[in-house]
């Protein structure tokens, strides 16, 4: 782009749109033993400084997909987010499985053995062969911290690597915030009315066709006896909200439906 049209007004005023991926490890998650926790409250996290998670993936305990995944999502977000595969066991590959996609290598991290070895003194456990896994780090990865377990994640480049217990992930995804700089923060309106999704389609369809800009999304809900339509409005600019939101209520109003602002009681 030129300097002149990067420093116009127009594109000055454009909010930057920050986007990031969730890749969720690990063969429990798939096969239904483990239900995910971690999505949902990295996505809200995310979304308050300014993150948008625009895809998700949930890939199992194979190197091979972890590699491939790695590869093609941190090329098409600003940033990555992983959670699983990172404890003392067999099966997790998740830090090999991400140096490979980096290419390069993996060793014990000086730092991180120190952090273990002084946790397991302090606790009175064991510091095995097994435990000192975690402290193997991709070359050139910088350590996330761990205030629970201590078993640190990491981040290399634009991705960081979490634990997959959710409480952990918590407070590893608290930990390295500050290394995130966000842009536009996503906004949402909703609108109800005791109206059915098919009745109102075609013509939510053309309003959708004519705001690219806003999100709008059909949810059909019932109460009892009563059944009927939330539409979520979502995007970065209030103005445009509120006036997408105004002309969805319109909408519901032209069938002789009464909106609600909100989702239904």
């Amino acid at each position: 782009m030129p300097d002149a049209a990067k420093n116009s007004p127009a594109n000055a005023e454009a909010p930057r749109i920050v986007t990031a991926c969730v890749v969720l490890i690990g063969d429990e998650i798939l096969s239904g033993r483990t239900r995910d926790a971690n999505l949902s409250y990295i996505a809200k996290h995310l979304n308050q400084i300014g993150i948008q998670v625009r895809e998700a993936r949930v890939i199992p305990d194979v190197e091979d997909t972890i590699v491939a995944v790695i590869n093609e999502v941190r090329a098409r977000h600003d940033y990555v987010f992983t959670t699983g595969g990172i404890g003392p066991t067999h099966d997790d590959i998740t830090a090999d499985a991400v140096a490979k996609a980096f290419g390069v290598a993996i060793g014990y991290s000086d730092e991180a053995l120190a952090i273990l070895d002084a946790h397991y003194k302090a606790t009175g456990g064991e510091f095995t062969e097994a435990r000192k896994r975690m402290a193997r780090i991709p070359s050139g990865a910088a350590l996330i911290a761990n205030p629970i377990s201590k078993a640190p994640g990491f981040q290399i480049g634009n991705v960081f690597v979490m634990a997959g217990v959710p409480m952990v992930m918590q407070v590893m995804l608290d930990s390295l915030t500050d290394r995130l700089e966000g842009g536009a923060t996503m906004k949402s309106r909703t609108v109800s009315g005791q109206i059915g999704e098919g009745t109102i389609a075609e013509p939510l369809g053309a309003l959708q066709k004519r705001h690219p800009d806003v999100v709008i999304g059909s949810y059909p809900y019932y109460r009892g006896r009563v059944f009927g339509t939330s539409l979520v409005m979502r995007g970065v600019d209030s103005a445009k909200l509120d006036e997408v939101a105004a002309e969805v209520a319109g909408l519901i109003r032209s069938f002789g439906v009464e909106p609600v602002e909100g989702e239904p009681v």
